[in-house]
């Protein structure tokens, strides 16, 4: 069975699943939920909604046992959310009451206004050449079964939740500070410009005054974020001894958080990776996962096609996770980590999607007030290839890559490792604590 073909069943069989959702009370909905049992790398996480509620019983039996939820910890966002997220039916974070659609025809758009649904906004990206409409539905409707209805009247069209992307480590006690807008700090760059999708930076830090840095919010005014900040240093941070992919390049910083509980919500990054376009980024990183969304993807894929390379942190969610997006998209440039004995992280993950291995352990990267702190997991070594790849291209950097793994490209190194230049001991920096994932 392919890829494709899994995602498509299993996508039947959660449908099949919501009726029994849909008389379970809302705050049930968003409780505790169980330890999963992750699927293996063939079954990819899809949000495609692609069948009606026929069929319950035997569907519903062959996919009982597999517990296609969401990682626990990605689970606990909606917890942590005050409700302003719920759970969709694998469990991943998703903004309560939206149904986000593309395509959706007329006659399906007012059939659902007669039938209660809410227009809440309608959204278009220029840059990309794609327009969404944001529904909420029918009081007393589940968001699974409403989207079903919606699949049913439109069989065309792309029906998805507005899916809650996890920037993969935790906010430090500084989270939250307002940072400049779209105003420009820095002294220039080194002939490229790269793009970051994450929270906010703190452009004064001693790592990023070299380089030219524009910062735009999507959720909010910017916000200073400890996992943005760290990752921008190491995309095109220079102090000292410390050193980025990209030293003194531009940066383009989208913040997609903005201290907002519902923060790295779908059509956030979907605008973001617009206004990277619109803002000709050669290379953007994205160190945060979630589940597949049809937003996410087209937004992605248009994306390409105009040009921009999009790299991304495959995740610290175990060899045997199943593939967190957008790592997994056709034409991402996925990352894993490596120690300071150059051995992959046993958190990250395994898969096809692994382009490359770079550093993202027993090292240094820049901290909120100047300070510089500890990282681990994949989310600090996607930077470094990001940067990379602006100064060298795809082809170079594949040739440089030191094979450490099974010959030849393999699913837990992919082409090998690069960018060892950048690790810098937290001891050289007086780096104090970790910032992990």
């Amino acid at each position: 069975m392919t890829l494709k073909e899994a995602s498509t069943w299993i996508g039947l069989a959660v449908l099949t699943l919501t009726p029994m959702a849909a008389a379970v009370p809302a705050q049930a909905q968003i409780g505790p939920l169980p330890t999963p049992i992750l699927p293996s790398a063939a079954q990819a996480l899809p949000d495609r909604l692609t069948a009606g509620l026929e069929g319950v019983d035997r569907l519903a039996r062959q996919t009982a046992d597999q517990a296609l939820t969401a990682p626990a910890r990605l689970a606990q966002l909606v917890r942590r959310s005050d409700g302003a997220l719920e759970a969709d039916p694998l469990g991943w974070p998703v903004v309560r009451g939206e149904i986000v659609t593309l395509d959706l025809s007329p006659s399906a758009r007012a059939r659902a206004v007669s039938a209660g649904f809410t227009v809440l906004r309608e959204e278009r990206l220029e840059a990309l050449d794609i327009a969404s409409l944001v529904l909420a539905p029918p009081r007393g409707l589940s968001l699974a079964r409403a989207a079903a209805l919606l699949r049913r009247w439109d069989a065309e069209a792309e029906i998805t939740f507005n899916h809650v992307h996890d920037v993969a480590g935790p906010l430090s006690a500084a989270e939250g500070a307002r940072v400049a807008g779209d105003g420009a700090s820095g002294i220039g760059g080194e002939g490229v410009t790269l793009g970051l999708i994450d929270t906010g930076v703190e452009a004064t830090h001693p790592a990023l005054t070299g380089s030219r840095i524009v910062q735009r919010g999507f959720a909010g005014p910017p916000r200073m974020g400890a996992h943005g900040l760290a990752v921008a240093s190491l995309m095109v941070g220079r102090s000292g001894p410390f050193v980025g992919g990209a030293p003194g390049a531009d940066l383009r910083v989208a913040d997609i958080y903005g201290g907002q509980a519902a923060g790295g919500a779908s059509t956030a990054l979907a605008q973001a990776m617009a206004w990277m376009v619109e803002q000709q980024a050669d290379v953007v990183n994205i160190s945060l996962v979630g589940p597949r969304n049809a937003l996410v993807e087209r937004a992605i894929q248009r994306a390409q096609a105009r040009g921009l390379t999009v790299v991304a942190a495959v995740g610290n969610d175990g060899p045997a996770a199943p593939p967190l997006y957008p790592a997994a998209y056709d034409g991402v440039i996925g990352v894993t980590a490596v120690n300071a004995r150059d051995q992959v992280l046993p958190e990250a993950g395994r898969g096809p999607q692994v382009a490359f291995a770079a550093p993202g352990a027993d090292m240094a990267a820049a901290a909120p007030a100047g300070r510089w702190t500890s990282v681990r997991g994949t989310s600090f070594a996607a930077p470094i290839v990001a940067g990379l790849l602006a100064r060298e291209g795809e082809a170079a950097l594949a040739r440089d890559a030191r094979d450490i793994g099974a010959r030849g490209r393999d699913t837990t190194y992919g082409l090998g490792l690069v960018g060892v230049g950048s690790r810098v001991a937290p001891q050289a920096m007086g780096a104090r604590g970790r910032l992990s994932r």
